[in-house]
């Protein structure tokens, strides 16, 4: 019997089950259920088909005759695909069960939670986090629970999404003025979102940031190649051969590295000059650039350059005396000014992720530093400017930039 003609939806219904059998989040035993339903409506008898699908006559009887009910009392009314997918579930699914009652009272198992969450060391373990086993110990000498076992603390945890085994690092912005933080925000959202326009007008918007500390790292011996069935095999150990500063000027516009300075150092200069060189690859342009609050980008070389460049015959002053050279923040005032043909936009303290070249540091580290073999500081120099030039030629597009300035969850 073709089991879909007692419908007159048979190609719709055909058309769903086929959709949900290519859901690969699908329970197994459903897809197997829906298949062998699929299977009936061909030449093959129960016991054929149980052999066929690897399962027994009973299963095959069972999801057959609830196929044949199921079809048989069809809705008439018209439904699209979701809604077929819906009710075809709806049969097909196992009822939810009860499971077997819980031995532990809800008052046990939130004191149980409670104590999850203070500290090891509130309870007289010299631990600096809690595991299972540790738990369940310290549940049971409490008398919150008799005989309990890590298994069943682990379940509870996971139950109430607590997981004091895990940690992540975060950094407070440690915000003085939350209107200021604000503002500065918006700053640097505002100056992502304009950039295609500036773009137009011969404005170039750069995200610039020093990578420290790049090693060139040896492995001792050779890493041996990837094998059908085995992964590729790195050498643990390494040779040291120093290390180096990667300097990029990120293009906001268009996702490339207009220039980029390799340096052993990370001063004042080395970032002076390091602008510098940018804007002499487009003289007549205008700049802006986004970059963070250190020090040496707030420098004395920068603001005298700064100010040749946009023509200004203003005395600066003198460095921590006078004038616009006088302080961090006098210099980050000139610096910001809108009215320059180069400027500078800061991200707030401790807000890097807020610099777009830091996500092309992530992927700089992924496709080439973390398992990169150097055999020299020169030879990682070498790799970077090449995978810069691979990058910029088929990696490269502009990051969609949808962060408003408004607060996140956490």
């Amino acid at each position: 019997m073709n089991l879909l003609f007692l419908t007159p939806y048979a190609n719709d219904i055909n058309e769903a089950i086929s959709s949900i059998l290519r859901c690969y989040s699908m329970p197994a035993v459903i897809l197997t259920r829906l298949k062998t339903v699929l299977l009936a409506d061909q030449t093959y008898n129960k016991n054929q088909l149980a052999r066929k699908m690897g399962t027994s006559y009973n299963f095959v009887k069972k999801w057959v005759n609830r196929a044949e009910l199921l079809f048989s009392n069809w809705p008439s009314k018209a439904m699209d695909i979701k809604e077929m997918q819906a009710y075809l579930l709806s049969a097909f699914m196992d009822e939810p069960r009860s499971g077997s009652p819980s031995i532990y009272s809800a008052e046990q198992c939130c004191n149980m939670m409670a104590l999850a969450l203070k500290q090891p060391t509130e309870c007289g373990r010299e631990i600096t986090q809690w595991t299972h086993i540790e738990l369940a110990l310290e549940v049971n000498k409490q008398g919150i629970a008799e005989a309990i076992s890590k298994s069943t603390v682990g379940r509870l945890l996971k139950q109430a999404d607590i997981r004091p085994h895990k940690s992540r690092y975060w950094l407070n912005p440690n915000i003085d003025d939350e209107e200021t933080f604000k503002k500065e925000v918006k700053t640097i959202c505002d100056t992502y979102h304009q950039a295609p326009l500036l773009a137009k007008e011969n404005t170039f918007t750069i995200s610039v940031d020093e990578k420290t500390g790049i090693q060139a790292l040896e492995r001792i011996s050779p890493t041996k190649t990837l094998l059908p069935g085995s992964v590729e095999k790195r050498e643990f150990e390494y040779k040291r051969h120093g290390t180096l500063c990667l300097t990029p000027s990120f293009n906001v516009v268009t996702g490339k590295v207009i220039y980029h300075t390799i340096d052993e150092t990370r001063n004042e200069i080395d970032f002076y000059e390091h602008i510098r060189n940018t804007v002499e690859t487009s003289v007549e342009s205008g700049w802006v650039f986004v970059t963070d609050q250190l020090t040496t980008h707030k420098s004395e070389s920068l603001v005298r350059y700064i100010a040749e460049q946009c023509g200004i015959k203003k005395e600066l002053g003198i460095k921590g005396k006078s004038g616009i050279l006088e302080s961090v923040a006098s210099r980050q005032k000139f610096l910001t000014n809108t009215s320059h043909r180069i400027r500078f936009v800061f991200t707030p303290k401790h807000c890097s992720w807020l610099n777009q070249v830091e996500i092309w540091f992530s992927i700089l580290s992924r496709k080439l530093i973390n398992k990169g073999d150097f055999s020299s500081k020169d030879d990682l120099r070498e790799k970077m400017t090449r995978f810069i030039d691979y990058f910029n030629e088929n990696l490269a597009k502009p990051y969609k930039w949808t962060y408003k300035g408004k607060a996140l969850m956490v």
